[in-house]
């Protein structure tokens, strides 16, 4: 096999994970099977190893076969499956010019490894994770970020420009293109993106995979074990001509002409000096095998491939109004505070303790979500859990028949949970504040928070300091399962007479009882025709 075709399935696998992974975090309507979103996530390092850690099995253990390949071949896992990596490689193309007006792309040059600062940061990171922080893998990894830069970034503009077209589509009485309410973005998770965006970009069209052999633990842990590859590119002196067309299109800035080496703990794996070189001078060494002249056949096509994007995510119409709230709203601005001993952690989640040191916030899940209560967390689990997913009931409420978030969870944070097993998970237990009540306070009816409890936790009795006609709310916290749909029901305002405290521990919840009807119908009586 000719070498130069090793680009082409690169290229090819490349886009087909980048494209994948674009439309599942930019998804709205969940158009896509879990088996597709597990498939594509299951070979990301470090999300399948805390998975593995949690829930060891072939299912989880996608690390294991890039590590194997890792050290067969050296870094694919960077330039094939990683999509912030074929992101970068995407902007290095778009944006490396060489000047203003010219078309010609700017060379790279051949620069000494950062060693001591991508090695470094690989060793603070694994000590941070062995001493119980997931703080720095929460940030660095490759993958999570790539899914918060989609989701913070680039599935807001998605959102405003359907509905803009949805709106211009029905002034001509045309409704293919449905409407989608959009819950709002968080500041921080937003603002870390836009940061990381600007870093990773810049890096890019200056030098390439710069990021990736500097900052990414993944990277320089795959530096290392590169080092031991059985297979490593390598320069055959005897067919060098020291033209440099090799350095002038690695991305990586890893070969020196001048003595004719590759530093492969640096090499990503693009395949771009074999393709460029005109005298077929880059070749596979065997470290196991003394080196020998390598039988080379007909250069190489090496044509300029074209790149062929798409878009997967079909329009499809979310239905409004699943919360069509009474007209009340509370004349007295409402004064008691509400004060969540813990947040709400999403279902799978278990502990709070398991989920924080798990957790990567690659917000996959937040995609995923049909009601988009999943929000990047602020500040609700401390400084080292932002951006990770918090159920955030002003924004939305948990379906009571969905488990989605736990089906695609690819680090192990989100434990899978079957539908019937996740509606009698209790992820907290609502508390009713009675002062900021509107029967309270107003002497108005209202009953929203109980008329949308799925499980009846919260009902309505009799009020006794009103005139007797008036009825106010009552929680069963044995039935509640914190699902949240009495707190984003309530109409008070600014702050909520019913709230989801979180659990810190998720613990089963008792089942609904079922209400007896007090007499039997007789349907053949009622119903004679």
């Amino acid at each position: 096999m000719r070498l130069g075709v090793l680009k082409k399935i690169r290229v090819g696998i490349s886009l087909v994970f980048l494209i994948i992974l674009f439309a599942v975090f930019l998804d709205f309507g969940n158009h896509f099977a879990t088996g597709v979103i597990n498939g594509f996530t299951w070979p990301q390092f470090i999300p399948s190893l805390l998975k593995f850690m949690t829930v060891a099995g072939i299912a989880t253990s996608g690390f294991i076969l890039i590590t194997i390949i890792t050290l067969l071949f050296g870094r694919v896992y960077c330039s094939t499956v990683c999509p912030l990596g074929i992101m970068q490689d995407i902007f290095s193309r778009l944006f490396r010019k060489r000047g203003k007006g010219k078309k010609r792309k700017k060379p790279f040059k051949f620069t000494k490894p950062q060693n001591k600062l991508r090695f470094g940061i690989l060793v603070m990171t694994i000590i941070t994770f062995i001493s119980g922080s997931i703080f720095l893998i929460n940030l660095l990894d490759p993958f999570s970020i790539f899914g918060r830069l989609i989701n913070n970034l680039a599935r807001p503009v998605y959102f405003g420009a359907n509905n803009v077209l949805s709106g211009i589509l029905k002034e001509f009485d045309i409704f293919s293109v449905a409407s989608i309410e959009f819950k709002g973005i968080s500041l921080v998770s937003f603002g870390m993106s836009l940061a990381f965006l600007a870093l990773i970009g810049w890096f890019s069209v200056r030098r390439g995979r710069l990021y990736c052999n500097t900052v990414c633990p993944v990277g320089a842990l795959f530096g290392l074990l590169s080092r031991v590859s059985l297979f490593r590119l390598a320069i055959k002196e005897s067919r060098c001509t020291s033209c440099g067309l090799c350095l002038f299109n690695c991305k990586a800035e890893c070969i020196d002409v001048k003595h004719k080496e590759i530093d492969f703990s640096r090499c990503v794996s693009c395949y771009n000096c074999i393709t460029s070189c005109p005298s077929n001078g880059i070749y596979f060494k065997n470290a196991l095998k003394p080196a020998k002249d390598p039988v080379f056949e007909t250069p190489v096509d090496r044509t300029k491939r074209k790149l062929f994007t798409g878009t997967s995510a079909l329009i499809l119409g979310v239905t409004s109004g699943l919360f069509a709230q009474k007209n009340i709203k509370n004349e007295k601005p409402t004064t008691v505070p509400t004060d969540r001993e813990y947040p709400v952690s999403p279902p799978g989640a278990g502990a709070l303790d398991h989920f924080n040191n798990t957790c990567t916030g690659c917000q996959l899940c937040v995609t995923e979500c049909p009601t988009q209560v999943l929000q990047p967390a602020m500040f609700e689990y401390g400084i080292w859990g932002i951006m990770q997913p918090v159920m955030d009931y002003h924004a939305s409420f948990c379906n009571y028949e969905c488990n989605i978030c736990t089906l695609i969870c690819p680090s192990g944070a989100l434990l899978p949970l079957k539908l019937e097993e996740k509606k009698f998970t209790q992820l907290g237990v609502a508390e009713f504040i009675k002062d900021n009540c509107v029967v309270h306070t107003d002497n108005t009816a209202c009953g929203a928070c109980a008329e949308h409890c799925p499980t009846k936790a919260v009902h309505m009795v009799p009020y006794e300091e009103g005139d007797g006609k008036l009825k106010i709310p009552e929680v069963d916290d044995k039935i509640c399962v914190g699902c949240g749909a009495c707190e984003y029901a309530c109409p008070t305002t600014p702050y909520k007479a019913i709230y989801v405290n979180g659990n810190a521990q998720h613990v089963k919840a008792e089942k609904p009882k079922q209400e007896k009807l007090d007499n039997e119908v007789d349907y053949k009586e009622e119903f004679p025709f």
